[in-house]
């Protein structure tokens, strides 16, 4: 159902059953899939691809022009998987010519006020908490879940399963599966709880505690510590995972903040 009150341009592609209430404003360009429900006062602006049975709650902006000096009006997009709730105005940039999108994937969680800035990638079943502002070219993985009013400083990598705690900001890229807390960032365990909810087998969460007990826990430097996952672990998805984000790092990954040769979990 869509309300004699919202304004949509001839030029949007509206799927069947999409609800879209009052005042919400669809602008040329866009395309909004089966199921979906906007609520009032949402505005969703050209070059925004929004996909199936998504919930948009009052007061969202998607698809406003990067706010970057170096975007001279390149036509970028904004994509949303299936299944995502969008809260209260959370506001999502179109992309530049870096990646020419800022993109959301699908059974996302983003609560009130988040911000999602240009030529981010944020991956499936992602939970970014209230007001969380991501700043550009930022890559959230699949699982992982952003405490409320945490800041990410642009490039920075949050690695699959990860979970940050709140109220921080992230310099350093967060790597697969570990619980990063205290201020500043720094790694405190592994999310075992989050693991352990999703089905991981209890092996494979052994594996990653020994994988990361060599990296912070042991006292090396990185490359050290790499060299030593290579000679005593054995090849396995979850090894190369975890080598491979340290390896690709461009500001190098967070570290551990109290060294005194135990575990945090």
């Amino acid at each position: 159902m869509i309300s004699p009150l919202a304004q949509i341009h001839t030029g949007a592609r509206i799927a069947n059953n999409v609800r879209i209430d009052a005042f919400s404003v669809i602008d040329d360009n866009v395309t909004i899939g089966e199921g979906t429900h906007v609520m009032p006062n949402v505005t969703i602006l050209s070059g925004t691809n929004v996909g199936k049975n998504c919930i948009i709650f009052p007061g969202a902006v998607l698809g406003a022009i990067p706010q970057d000096l170096k975007f001279v009006g390149e036509e970028t997009t904004v994509e949303i998987g299936d299944n995502t709730t969008i809260r209260e105005c959370v506001t999502i940039n179109r992309g530049t010519k870096d990646r020419w999108t800022t993109k959301v994937g699908s059974h996302c969680l983003l609560m009130a006020y988040v911000h999602i800035a240009h030529d981010c990638q944020v991956g499936n079943h992602a939970i970014l908490s209230n007001a969380v502002q991501l700043a550009g070219h930022v890559t959230i993985d699949d699982y992982a879940i952003l405490g409320g009013l945490s800041g990410v400083q642009q490039f920075i990598h949050v690695g699959a399963h990860a979970y940050v705690a709140g109220q921080l900001l992230i310099r350093k890229d967060v790597p697969p599966y570990v619980k990063a807390a205290r201020d500043p960032l720094a790694f405190v365990g592994i999310n075992n709880v989050g693991l352990t909810r999703r089905g991981f087998a209890k092996e494979t969460i052994e594996e990653i505690a020994a994988l990361y007990h060599i990296l912070f826990i042991q006292g090396h430097t990185t490359s050290k510590a790499l060299e030593l996952m290579n000679e005593k672990m054995e090849d396995s998805p979850i090894k190369n995972e975890i080598v491979s984000f340290v390896q690709k790092s461009k500001f190098g990954i967070i570290k551990r903040s109290v060294k005194n040769g135990q575990d945090d979990y």
